[in-house]
C-alpha cells in the first residue's frame, strides 16, 4: 500500500475506535480504494462496516437511492451527488459515520466545467452536519484515483476531530 494512504487509513481506524463509531463508504470514483487502504490494516472489521461501489448511474440510484433527477439536475459528479450517496450509504447500513465520492479520473471524460480530475468528497455522521469538499487533483488516473482517496481519509479524520 502506498505510505500515504497507509498512514491516513490507520489513523481513521484509530480516530473510529476511539469515537466507537462504524464507517460506510460509497467510492464511486476511487472504485473501492479507499476501502480497500482500511481493509488492508488488521482488525479493519471493527470499524468498516461496509463499502459500495457505485460506479454507474444506475447503481447509484438502485445501491443508495440517489434520486435520478438530482443526477440530471446536477449530473453525477456534483456536491449534490456526493452527499446524496453519503446520505444513501448512512441509510442502507449500520454505520454512524459514512464517506462518499464522485469524480472525473480521466483520462477522459472531462469537460471545461467539469474537467478530468474533479472530485467531490463528502462525509457524514448520523445526526450531524456533513462535509463536501471540492478538488481538482492532477495526474493520471491512477494518482487522481490515489489522491481522492487521501483526502477522503483526511476529510473522515477532520469530522471526527469536530465531534
Amino acid at each position: 500500500m502506498e505510505p500515504l494512504l497507509e498512514e491516513r487509513a490507520r489513523r481513521v481506524l484509530e480516530a473510529c475506535r476511539r469515537a466507537s463509531v462504524r464507517l460506510a463508504l460509497a467510492e464511486a470514483s476511487t472504485g473501492g480504494l479507499v476501502s480497500a487502504s482500511l481493509t488492508d490494516i488488521p482488525g479493519a472489521s471493527a470499524v468498516v462496516e461496509r463499502g459500495f461501489i457505485p460506479y454507474s448511474n444506475e447503481a447509484k440510484t438502485e445501491q443508495l437511492g440517489v434520486p435520478v433527477e438530482l443526477m440530471v439536475a446536477h449530473g453525477a459528479v456534483s456536491k449534490e451527488v456526493a452527499l446524496a450517496l453519503a446520505r444513501g450509504a448512512l441509510a442502507r447500513s449500520h454505520a454512524d459515520l459514512a464517506l462518499a465520492e464522485t469524480g472525473i479520473a480521466g483520462p477522459s471524460g472531462g469537460s471545461e466545467s467539469k474537467p478530468v480530475g474533479l472530485v467531490y468528497i463528502a462525509v457524514t455522521r448520523r445526526g450531524g452536519a456533513p462535509l463536501c469538499e471540492r478538488h481538482v487533483f492532477t495526474g493520471d488516473r491512477a494518482g487522481i484515483r490515489r489522491a481522492a482517496a487521501a483526502r477522503g481519509l483526511e476529510l473522515l479524520l477532520t469530522l471526527l476531530e469536530r465531534s
